[in-house]
């Protein structure tokens, strides 16, 4: 019995043993600007900036390990032993924007932020891109001294007020929300909070966030803006807004995000924020969710709480849209396994929802993440198929219960 648990412990990956807070880190967080940059043939990426902000306010256990697979994934070693300390995964709006016609003939650059915690040594970061196939499409390993005198502080003065909307019962197990403020001006503050409170309780009347409501901690930052709203190109409006968000994306009517996420995060550098929702005073329909990045949401409107609700489920649990378009572009392909949990293409069903199918819960439906043929959703509807649907599926909430406990148990 001792003999088979030494050679156990010796056949662990050298992270196994990487994933101890105190050992590597200081509660502290080191926020990595990258610019992201190319076309559809060739992606790079760049280092751009190092910040320091006080506070780490993601999780403290099961460091290197990923909660999904995502897009992407950033990764840190510790730079004498080689011991992955953190891994975290992502996805991000260039990698959108390369399926577009104009990333075909056209080169840009994308801003990105990511969070990790603050090493106490000399570490290694490893970022790689994924594509469709999930191949690595391009990746950057670069070092972090600790002591680097250009590393920003940030965060530590001129903070943005903001206001605790609910508290979680264990602020070092739990996860924090912060909403944005997103051309709401100072007088319109107290509308702002509203909405927080009511988009909150939207949230906390969906399963499996009911249940787990005491392991989440949400502020809500009164980011104010100079103008009301926010930017509509098609109908060449251009508002002086917080984050300088924008309906148009991709030339897409409804599709509402913000290309600065440098400024978003100056915004929020000192508050107790990892997952970020970004409330847009805006009665024009539309909203974003992107992957352990943002999601946003127009307010003013009678859609506004199913929509925030739906983007959430992209930008914090990774589930993909449940509906269908056409045929065109597709992004989803037979010789591949989606990283979403919520939908497949059969080409390795295993770890999603067989348990649900056994249990009749669930089954294999034709028809998701924007195509109707080769990709398979688990029920007729859900929230992330329609707003007119008020639950999350049983396969929707099965994969958010098991974020919750990952990054809280």
């Amino acid at each position: 019995m001792k003999r088979n648990f030494l050679l156990s412990l010796l056949l662990l990956p050298l992270s196994a043993f990487g994933q101890s807070f105190d050992t590597y880190f200081m509660d502290k967080t080191l926020r990595i600007d990258y610019i992201f940059a190319g076309d559809a043939q060739q992606q790079r990426i760049f280092v751009d900036e190092l910040n320091m902000m006080p506070g780490w306010y993601g999780r403290r256990e099961r460091l290197a390990e990923l909660p999904l697979a995502g897009n992407g994934q950033i990764t840190v070693k510790d730079r004498q032993t080689g011991t992955v300390i953190y891994r975290n995964s992502f996805s991000t709006l260039f990698q959108e924007w390369l399926a577009t016609d104009e990333a075909k003939h056209t080169g840009r650059s994308f801003e990105n932020v990511f969070l990790v915690p603050f090493p106490k040594q000399a570490v290694e970061v490893i970022v790689e891109l994924r594509d469709n196939h999930s191949d690595i499409v391009a990746s950057i390993r670069h070092a972090v001294d600790p002591h680097d005198i250009l590393i920003r502080h940030t965060g530590e003065k001129y903070v943005t007020p903001y206001q605790t909307i609910q508290a979680a019962r264990d602020s070092t197990k739990c996860i924090h929300i912060a909403f944005v403020a997103e051309g709401y001006t100072d007088a319109q503050m107290e509308d702002y909070i509203n909405d927080c409170k009511e988009a909150t309780e939207a949230l906390f009347a969906h399963e499996p966030f009911r249940q787990y409501r005491d392991r989440f901690n949400i502020i809500a930052l009164k980011s104010c803006s100079a103008d009301e709203g926010t930017s509509e190109p098609k109908k060449g409006e251009w508002k002086n807004t917080a984050i300088g968000s924008h309906f148009d994306t991709f030339y897409s009517d409804r599709y509402l995000t913000t290309p600065h996420l440098k400024k978003l995060h100056d915004v929020l550098a000192g508050t107790p924020y990892e997952h970020i929702i970004i409330l847009v005073n805006t009665p024009t329909y539309g909203g974003g969710g992107i992957y352990n990045s943002y999601n946003l949401s127009y307010t003013k409107g009678k859609a506004f709480l199913p929509v925030v609700v739906h983007e959430f489920g992209h930008g914090f649990g990774g589930l993909a849209d449940e509906y269908e378009y056409g045929e065109s572009d597709p992004i989803y392909f037979a010789d591949t396994e989606p990283w979403e949990p919520n939908i497949t293409t059969k080409h390795d069903f295993s770890g999603k929802w067989g348990n649900l199918i056994k249990e009749g819960k669930a089954g294999l439906i034709e028809g998701g993440g924007y195509q109707k043929q080769g990709v398979y959703r688990g029920v007729a509807d859900c929230r992330m198929r329609t707003n007119q649907v008020p639950d999350f599926c049983a396969v929707c909430q099965q994969a958010l219960s098991k974020l919750i406990k990952f990054y809280t148990e």
